[in-house]
């Protein structure tokens, strides 16, 4: 079975605790780390580190595949690099629970049809909106985008900084990290990926609306 299909299948296999039991929980972290979870500033915490973490970890209740379910095939015969790029996220390590925020890149080389584009920038969100390494975030990404439109080619590039580097362990800031993925035509054809970086660090040109 695909890892992915295994990791889909484990995360509905969850049974996730009632409310209660999730402020309780907050609660004792809040106790183990050295205050009282009854003083006055305190007292609705667990109320709200439960509503953020219903946003901060939503990706869990959508589907990306459905994300990008709609496809165009009015595209005129168009064969080119399809791309978005400084698509900004915010994540979660799952080794700390602590952000990491970032851009993501992503091109892609269309068969028989488009998809709308809003849908990419779509696909990142739902990602990110879950406990990741970027690694992983990466590669579930790209197989999305790879399974869903089949195309003939995808790449990808996500810069981030992780806070469990920035704040805590060697407490190094504004440290980037870079991680690539590239599939079809673009992993087979060392021009393609020039021409997807050179898109990626070329000026903006300064569009504004």
């Amino acid at each position: 079975m695909d890892a992915v299909v295994k990791k889909i299948a484990r995360e509905s296999a969850v049974k996730r605790p009632s409310q209660e039991e999730a402020e309780e929980a907050v609660r004792t972290l809040i106790a183990w780390a050295g205050d009282d979870p009854t003083r006055q500033g305190l007292i609705d915490t667990p109320k709200r580190v439960v509503k953020a973490y219903k946003e901060f970890f939503k990706g869990y209740s959508e589907d990306p595949l459905q994300a990008l379910s709609r496809t165009f095939d009015e595209d005129e015969g168009y064969d080119d690099i399809v791309m978005l790029r400084d698509i900004e996220f915010n994540s979660h390590c799952e080794h700390h629970i602590v952000p990491f925020i970032g851009r993501a890149h992503v091109a892609y080389l269309p068969s028989d049809s488009v998809v709308g584009i809003s849908k990419l920038a779509r696909v990142v969100e739902i990602y990110a909106r879950r406990l990741q390494t970027q690694e992983t975030m990466t590669a579930q990404i790209v197989k999305a985008i790879d399974q869903a439109l089949k195309p003939r080619g995808t790449a990808l590039l996500i810069e981030a900084v992780h806070q469990c580097m920035s704040l805590r362990g060697v407490n190094k800031r504004n440290v980037s990290t870079i991680t690539t993925q590239f599939t079809g035509e673009f992993k087979s054809t060392p021009a393609l990926q020039a021409r997807f970086m050179e898109l990626v660090r070329a000026p903006s040109g300064g569009f504004s609306l």
